[in-house]
């Protein structure tokens, strides 16, 4: 059986990866859409973006447009490669492949 992976596991963080998942590879999104797409304050979706990012899940990129600071978030590969470790462990038990 495959094992959940921790990080990835907490609600917030597991809706963060399966939104940025559903994006193109090279794709990114913009933190407060994002953000409000998953009803996070931005302080909630911060601290959980810095779990993600500490552990290579995701990239945020800050550039300014017409002036304004941006920040725009994607998955990694290894992100990318995790969540679907993570995805392959929920669907084994959801089969009820568990160990015991």
């Amino acid at each position: 059986m495959s094992a959940l992976n921790e990080i990835i596991h907490q609600p917030a963080r597991l809706r963060i990866m399966a939104a940025l998942n559903a994006l193109d590879p090279k794709q990114q999104v913009e933190f407060s859409y994002l953000g409000k797409l998953l009803k996070l304050t931005d302080g909630n979706f911060g601290a959980h973006l810095q779990t993600l990012e500490k552990a290579g899940y995701i990239k945020i990129e800050k550039a300014f447009v017409d002036r304004k600071p941006r920040t725009y978030i994607s998955a990694s590969s290894k992100g990318r490669h995790e969540f679907h470790d993570h995805t392959l462990a929920l669907e084994e038990i959801l089969k009820g492949k568990i160990p015991g």
